[in-house]
């Protein structure tokens, strides 16, 4: 996808219109109350949730300790166990959407199957930046990075990934409630 591609993930502001077909009959604010949004989609959901709050986190960590009220041992040890927490469980999230689910989900909405293309295609998009991400957690724990340069990278990435999950949401679960798709 080109940089100037209006479905690229890194210029994007929402989903394109032809793959917003399914928002009117299931709108975000019905969704809970649906009989289809199940255990699956609750789990889902919360995996979604528990990446914005880790990126939250480390976002406020780096805050602090730039302002020096974290101390420096305190934010390694947290910077470490929530940076690791995101970069594997992301990861991982992605692969078991990929090769998992996704796959199942095609077909399921044939007027929507493009929409994970371009879910994957953001997938691919968001690995080299989340390992960038993971090299400049590194450089603050190896004392090579500051935590404002860190700061920096954390609320590109967290833009970037909150456009995804927001737009995979959008897809996935209105996809999920037509269908009664379990798993």
């Amino acid at each position: 996808m080109a940089a100037n591609d209006p479905t690229a993930l890194s210029t994007r502001t929402g989903l394109p219109d032809a793959l917003r077909v399914l928002e009117r009959a299931f709108p975000r604010m019905s969704w809970e109350s649906h009989p289809n949004f199940g255990e699956l989609v609750r789990f889902w959901m919360d995996r979604h949730l528990m990446f914005r709050q880790i990126t939250q986190t480390l976002h406020e960590d780096a805050l602090a300790a730039e302002a020096g009220t974290m101390d420096p041992a305190t934010h390694a040890n947290r910077l470490s166990r929530y940076g690791s927490l995101l970069v594997n469980e992301l990861h991982n999230h992605h692969q078991i959407e990929d090769h998992h689910y996704f796959p199942r989900l095609v077909g399921l909405v044939p007027e929507i199957d493009r929409a994970f293309d371009l879910l994957e295609t953001d997938h691919e998009a968001i690995d080299p930046m989340l390992h960038d991400l993971a090299g400049q957690m590194n450089n603050v724990l190896r004392d090579g990075g500051s935590p404002a340069q860190l700061d920096a990278a954390l609320l590109a990435f967290e833009t970037l990934l909150n456009r995804h999950l927001t737009d995979e949401e959008d897809i996935v679960v209105p996809v999920i409630l037509k269908s009664g798709f379990r798993g």
